[in-house]
């Protein structure tokens, strides 16, 4: 983890581990230029979510975010599971890195159409939705980056219902 100046900009988001009864994964695929994918790739396989809005609470952005982007409309607070801090200048454009908060929804598997259109969800940089099975992230040879890059490891403890007490700080 790289130290943050108390003056960097950072962009600040909300994302969503959503396992289904069958214990996939649903993930988002966002391309270049989205704030996920880093300078020279272009696609990342990340939990559906986004930006905090100024003023916006974190759980409401990820409740707005969902129902955007996946059409999951969830009632309760989820437990935060994961914090993500990245300090790396060109990391997301505009930005001197990135901080994701991580939340468990679990959920029975569902066909995820949110409240965007395809041409809203493409100006997202969104080009698709994928649920993965954890053997799948974690046998991937392609060339297509996931984030966190080491997802499968944090993935398993949750679908083996290890929710941490405080969340799990995550590396790239």
């Amino acid at each position: 983890m790289n130290e943050t100046p108390a003056t960097a900009r950072l962009r600040r988001a909300v994302r969503a581990v959503i396992l289904a009864d069958d214990d996939r994964v649903l993930l988002c695929r966002f391309s270049f230029p989205h704030p996920a994918v880093p300078t020279g790739a272009t696609v990342v396989w990340a939990a559906p979510g986004g930006g905090i809005e100024p003023g916006e609470l974190p759980l409401a952005a990820l409740r707005r975010e969902l129902h955007e982007e996946t059409g999951l409309v969830i009632d309760a607070d989820p437990p935060h599971v994961w914090h993500q801090e990245v300090a790396a200048p060109g990391h997301a454009d505009g930005y001197d890195g990135l901080v994701n908060d991580y939340f468990l929804v679990r959920t029975t598997r569902f066909d995820p159409r949110g409240a965007l259109s395809d041409d809203d969800l493409a100006a997202e940089h969104i080009s698709g939705m994928r649920w993965w099975r954890h053997g799948d992230i974690a046998e991937y040879g392609g060339t297509d980056l996931f984030s966190p890059r080491d997802i499968a490891t944090p993935l398993a403890a949750l679908i083996a219902g290890d929710i941490p007490g405080t969340p799990v700080m995550l590396g790239l």
